[in-house]
């Protein structure tokens, strides 16, 4: 399971950082990709190429 938090929203792209790496780099992704919902903060699920709030 890939556990993901919402970090930062800017504009159309939101700034991720997977939860089990945290020393990893914030991963821009466009949220179209995402859920509609989305704030900053929430944790997110990835599996499969599709993201659902958990």
């Amino acid at each position: 399971m890939n556990s993901i938090r919402v970090e930062q929203i800017d504009g159309d792209y939101a700034h991720l950082r997977r939860t089990d790496l945290p020393d990893e780099e914030l991963k821009l992704v466009a949220r179209a990709l995402l859920p509609a919902e989305i704030v900053e903060g929430c944790k997110l699920h990835y599996e499969l190429m599709q993201y659902t709030i958990l």
